[in-house]
């Protein structure tokens, strides 16, 4: 098929209805700050961080120019066998970051691979230690974990499942935390901890020698921004402890200063076995993600093997690539320097404010949210997804870049901003709310 020279018809897009997309683009042609430009030229401020990726906001050239001397230097190091100082160095300054003893770092391209890995050293771990059997994970209703295969078993969102017809065995769900007792609730619920113990339900029903690890997001990203019950965490670490299961925390969205700690372990004081990141390790700059292991872990792996053996036979083309490891220190220098984790958690309570002021609106009918991190559930029109997908149009044409999963708006802003940075955020979603529930379209 032939077709002019700036087509968008050959672009698969991801998660996107193509067909509309290519009739009515939403183009990104320029990003600083905390503002996209679009192919129009006109201005969107971004209400969720590029997708939770860039909370040291837009076009730093401190990255730029990491990323730029390290191709001049060393654009490619084969990581199977070699290495560059740079993943070293990098693995390094996230041990620093990280809680606990999870010292040692895997690294990988996304929060996808980062989930499949994750789950590949629960499995070795159990194995190495002779208990081979323990090959069932315990994830949640609505989690998200990423779209390669083990990801998508674990997942608890049900498009995402239901689309291929496929998905890995033994994996079992436990229920989420939305409860309706908690509807337009501010940081954790005082109702709900009690849901955890689903978890010790799934080990009376299957047997705890059976379970490998209990995957969870410390708040579900996704899914609509799900905060946890006081006390929800710690009770699914005890309850891990007391049966030699595995806790594994996924804080691809949460990790690197969202909820103004480096990762929510350390906000909720709970500290997992293993834990996953990406997104905000490079401020979305290059591809990567990472596996955080404790130390039990590592060694434990790594001892079972036989002199100069592979212990883990795992690993990505691309896993600490130069660049990306450039650019992820260069990140990590960008938080430390400006004080950014700190910067988050001072600017939270003027976010959430802003963001529970829309809770007049009519078609609004919870809001849920803490740190830097909020979602703002839409009562549907005719079917689920049509008002949120409208609401995206609307923003865009308003000068608004939003994140909206189904009928729920996902807010996460860069860290970098300042509050009349929320102020316009806010008054720009008002407006497309408001105008939204004006029209008459009766929700269902």
């Amino acid at each position: 098929m032939a077709v002019a020279a700036n087509s968008l018809e050959n672009h698969w897009m991801p998660f996107t209805p193509n067909r509309h997309f290519k009739q009515e683009p939403r183009i990104i042609v320029e990003g600083k700050g905390v503002y996209f430009t679009n192919h129009r030229g006109e201005k969107l401020i971004d209400s969720v961080s590029g997708l939770y990726c860039t909370p040291c906001g837009h076009g730093r050239p401190e990255i730029a120019e990491a990323v730029y001397r390290q191709l001049q230097t060393l654009d490619y190091t084969p990581p199977f066998q070699y290495g560059s100082n740079l993943s070293f160095e990098l693995a390094r300054r996230v041990a620093a970051l990280t809680p606990g003893d999870l010292n040692y770092v895997f690294f990988a391209n996304s929060g996808s691979e980062a989930v499949d890995t994750a789950m590949k050293i629960a499995l070795m771990y159990h194995r190495v230690r002779g208990q081979g059997q323990r090959t069932r994970f315990v994830s949640r209703e609505r989690g998200y974990h990423g779209v390669n295969m083990g990801g998508l078993s674990l997942a608890g969102m049900v498009r995402n499942r239901e689309s291929f017809g496929l998905t890995l065995g033994n994996v079992s769900h436990i229920r989420h935390t939305a409860i309706p007792e908690n509807r337009f609730v501010r940081g954790e619920a005082d109702k709900g901890a009690e849901l955890a113990d689903d978890l010790q339900r799934q080990v009376d029903l299957h047997g705890a020698d059976t379970i490998a690890a209990c995957i969870v997001e410390p708040v579900a990203g996704s899914t609509g921004i799900l905060v946890p019950p006081k006390g929800y965490l710690k009770r699914l670490r005890e309850i891990c402890d007391r049966h030699g299961i595995l806790l594994i925390f996924d804080e691809v969205i949460c990790g690197f200063g969202r909820l103004g700690k480096a990762f929510a372990g350390q906000v909720y004081d709970v500290v997992p076995d293993i834990m996953t990141m990406a997104k905000a390790i490079t401020n979305g700059a290059q591809p990567m993600g990472a596996v955080a292991a404790s130390e039990r872990i590592y060694k434990g792996v790594v001892d079972a093997a036989g002199d100069k053996a592979i212990e883990f036979f795992h690993g990505y083309t691309f896993s600490a690539h130069p660049a990306a490891c450039a650019a992820a220190l260069a990140t990590i220098d960008i938080y430390e320097k400006e004080k950014l984790f700190d910067r988050a958690a001072s600017l939270s309570s003027y976010f959430l404010d802003a963001v529970w002021s829309l809770r007049d609106i009519p078609i609004v009918t919870d809001i849920r949210g803490t740190g830097l991190i909020a979602g703002v559930d839409l009562a549907p029109r005719e079917k689920p997804g049509v008002r949120g997908y409208q609401i995206i149009q609307d923003a865009f044409n308003s000068g608004l870049l939003l994140r909206v999963g189904t009928d729920t708006i996902c807010l996460a802003p860069a860290f970098v901003s300042e509050k009349a940075h929320i102020d316009e955020m806010m008054d720009k979603l008002r407006k497309v709310l408001v105008a939204e529930a004006k029209r008459g379209l009766k929700p269902v």
